[in-house]
């Protein structure tokens, strides 16, 4: 994986969000100058922090860097505090349960139309 962020991405991604940068920065867990750093290139993050940053803009790491042109996200977080319910599930789910895994993505299709 690339480690150089693209300035304009993370300014696309931050928009794509509706926020703006100082709510960006809040969401990344960064103070607004530091945020503003990357958006303008002054500062080149870690391979980590692209992470973070992505994460939490709902996106990508390989977008942020130019690696993909496709700015959907590849990862989420559940957190306890955030979904309680979803997160107890979660952790219910075994990796080897694929069928129900399927079988609750089914039902969640059919109760949401």
């Amino acid at each position: 994986m690339k480690q150089t962020l693209i300035p304009e991405r993370l300014v696309k991604a931050r928009e794509r969000m509706n926020i703006n940068k100082a709510q960006a920065a809040e969401l990344v867990g960064l103070s607004p100058i530091g945020y503003l750093r990357y958006e303008q290139g002054l500062r080149v993050p870690s391979l980590q922090t692209v992470q973070a940053i992505a994460l939490a803009l709902n996106t990508s790491a390989s977008y942020l860097t130019g690696e993909t042109d496709d700015p959907a996200a590849d990862q989420i977080l559940v957190t306890r505090d955030k979904n309680d319910k979803l997160f107890e599930l979660v952790m219910k789910i075994d990796n080897d349960e694929s069928e129900h895994i399927e079988r609750l993505l089914a039902y969640y299709e059919k109760i949401k139309k």
